[in-house]
């Protein structure tokens, strides 16, 4: 018995033992887990690195003549790592001695909490040693520079927490002029318009940061492994801001007055091919029009609006004169059972300028089909000539491939396939395709590629630069160029557009169209019509060239090129000829003192632009943005005020130093001109109201 009860007591011994063991065990896992777990959470998120990718500052756009169509202002996420080791030295007496001075002037700054509040926040995110802490995103460039003076913050990183990463706001300072062409920058969304073609241009190179990982998953630097990236080039367009401007309003009077379904213009400088202006505007469901798509690059049935290149074929190849006469019977023509009308009842015979100008489908459709059923691959080597068989090459890439059969390999080929591309259906153009064969006629059959790219800089620094490109020197012999000018011209005349170009001070040669729209969403019984116009001025010494194309809504009272599309080319030619009489006449410039010259920018900046001019200047003033009066050579500079709660003094200033201010304070900016602003819609000192608009005068 006492052998046993030796034993059992050495067993209980050690199973309470046990107990007790695996009771401390347990104690120290939940002692662990409760009071410790953050600690050693983050010690291990920390053993983590990852490199990411750091995003360049993506360049601008430009128009031609130095407006900014596109451009980045900075912006700062901020963060705070209350773990910092300056941060919480001597029990963090950098911390305490300033978060009642620091937590006022935030409350000033972003007055959505109070100073009491920022106290709170802060305090608790130190209590709790929050590694990388979101402070506020989307500072902007002010607010930060304001912050990087406040208490605490201002004794660096290592000493105060706060960890800034710079990012980007793009911004289109003329709203929505433009819209669908330029493109508008947003991350993670799909890019449209320049942005999209320019993307690896624009954007730069991206640099290389090392960050380790902290509670809860967060990303922190790790100070000294970064690799800067390099900022993306800045692209300067063939693009003009004020002639895309009338041309948006014109198209705009017009689709809204008809209540259309959507509308395209382009405008092209006829010797270069130089794209001026592009608009597209399509009706929304609450009936308001905006930049949805670009209409310009989507192909359609053109209408009547291709009879220049039927009439063109014919002349080329010295079938017909436009002085011959051609039987069109009434304006009706049976083909194997289809019968072509004309809109209007003719004669029984009429000459092939008049039809022409009248738009006869009749007579278009028979020189088509009567000359080259035969040999339909003549007719189709002409659109070939003229490139309407391939895509223009201009610089955006959402422009669509033509549809155009080909005789020798289309499955659908019938003879009557002829007769309708005589008169614009059975395939599918661009408007951008037809305004260059236009185009190419204007400028004495010299066809221009149609571009958007003038050039491409560094830095200031040229690195391309886009010329004018000929596709075709010579797209048909003079004697066809110059008939085809007097059939233009006619319409104008006499034809389906002399309605609106009578008494124009001016000469336009064009052409009309209306065809009804077969495009998949409606069908020929639907009574959707496209209104087209096309053409050049002044006709005999083209300028420009200009195609309207509108898609009118279902069973549109008004629907003809003549009356709907014409109209819109009338407006913009009125404004560029205006503009052009304006340009020669003398100029009377006021006169300024040559010795005093004022301007307005970053402190830095003016001082590198006097050190490089050897101006004399002495600047001892806080802060960073200054105004400056240059006199007999030397800078004199004032402090700039950026005040949140007044509208500062912009004259002097250049627009993007102009739009950080006024962005900043939440103002809504428009442009108007170019150069440096010299005046501003509101003055100088008045309160600030976020969301108001001011415009800027620029010279």
């Amino acid at each position: 018995m006492e052998v046993k009860k030796d034993i059992l007591w050495r067993v209980y011994l050690g199973f309470l033992g046990l107990a007790v063991f695996g009771l401390l065990i347990l104690g120290k896992a939940f002692f662990t887990q409760s009071f410790e777990g953050a600690y050693w959470k983050s010690m291990g998120d920390s053993l983590h690195t990852k490199i990411i990718d750091l995003a360049a500052e993506r360049g601008t756009i430009y128009s031609e003549d130095g407006s900014m169509l596109s451009t980045s202002l900075p912006q700062f996420d901020i963060y705070i790592d209350f773990g910092a080791e300056g941060l919480r030295a001597k029990d963090g007496k950098n911390f305490f001695s300033n978060i009642d001075s620091l937590s006022i002037e935030l409350g000033n700054l972003f007055p959505d909490k109070t100073a009491a509040n920022w106290k709170k926040e802060l305090k608790l995110a130190y209590k709790n040693k929050e590694r990388y802490y979101p402070f506020r995103k989307k500072v902007s460039f002010e607010e930060y520079k304001a912050l990087r003076e406040f208490p605490l913050v201002k004794l660096g990183k290592n000493k105060s927490g706060f960890i800034a990463e710079v990012k980007t706001k793009r911004l289109n300072p003329f709203g929505e002029l433009g819209f669908r062409t330029i493109g508008l920058y947003r991350e993670n969304s799909k890019l449209v318009g320049l942005e999209r073609s320019f993307d690896t241009v624009l954007r730069g190179t991206s640099g290389k940061r090392l960050v380790r990982f902290v509670a809860g998953g967060v990303m922190m630097p790790v100070e000294g492994f970064e690799v800067e990236p390099e900022n993306g080039n800045d692209v300067y367009t063939t693009l003009d801001v004020n002639i895309q401007d009338i041309t948006e309003r014109a198209l705009m009077r017009t689709v809204s007055t008809n209540e259309a379904l959507e509308g395209t213009c382009i405008v092209m400088e006829v010797a270069t091919g130089k794209i001026k202006a592009i608009a597209n505007l399509s009706r929304t469901d609450e009936g308001t029009y905006f930049e949805q798509d670009n209409f310009a690059l989507r192909t359609s049935e053109p209408g009547s609006t291709i009879k220049l290149v039927t009439l063109f074929a014919a002349l080329e190849d010295k079938y017909v004169t436009i002085n011959d006469n051609i039987t069109i019977n009434g304006g009706r023509w049976n083909i194997n059972g289809r019968t072509i009308v004309d809109d209007h009842h003719g004669p029984e015979v009429i000459s092939i300028k008049n039809s022409f100008a009248q738009s006869s489908n009749v007579a278009m459709s028979k020189l088509a089909y009567q000359y080259y059923t035969n040999d339909p691959r003549k007719y189709y080597k002409h659109l070939k000539d003229l490139h309407l068989t391939s895509r223009t090459g201009i610089e955006l890439n959402e422009e669509f491939k033509p549809l155009v059969k080909n005789p020798n390999t289309a499955r659908y080929w019938h003879p009557q396939t002829l007769a309708s591309w005589g008169f614009g259906y059975e395939i599918m153009l661009s408007p951008l395709q037809l305004l260059m064969v236009y185009n190419a006629v204007a400028n004495n059959g010299k066809m221009m590629k149609p571009y958007l790219l003038n050039e491409i800089r560094s830095y200031g620094t040229v690195i391309q630069k886009n010329e004018p490109v000929a596709l075709n020197k010579k797209i048909g012999k003079p004697e066809t160029i110059q008939q085809l000018k007097e059939c233009l011209r006619e319409v104008c005349i006499s034809g389906t557009g002399k309605n609106v170009f009578a008494n124009s001070p001016y000469t336009v040669a064009g052409k009309t169209g209306t065809a009804k729209v077969n495009d998949g969403k409606y069908k020929y019984s639907d009574g959707v019509y496209q209104s087209a116009f096309a053409g050049y001025f002044p006709a005999e010494n083209p300028k420009y060239s200009i195609i309207v194309v509108v898609k009118n809504k279902p069973h549109a009272a008004n629907y003809y090129g003549g009356s709907v599309a014409a109209p819109v080319f009338r407006e913009i030619a009125d404004h560029l000829y205006k503009y052009s009489i304006e340009q020669q006449q003398p100029l009377q410039l006021p006169v300024y003192d040559s010795m005093l010259y004022t301007f307005g920018g970053m402190k830095k900046e003016i001082q590198s632009i006097s050190n490089t001019f050897q101006f004399g200047y002495n600047d001892a003033f806080a802060g960073n943005w200054r105004t400056i009066a240059l006199k007999n050579k030397t800078a004199q500079p004032q402090v700039f005020n950026t005040s949140s709660t007044t509208v500062p003094d912009l004259k002097g200033m250049g627009l993007k130093d102009a739009l950080y201010v006024l962005e900043t304070n939440g103002l809504s900016v428009q442009i108007n001109g170019k150069g440096k602003v010299v005046s501003q819609s509101i003055t100088a000192g008045s309160p600030v109201s976020k969301g108001q608009s001011i415009i800027l005068y620029l010279n």
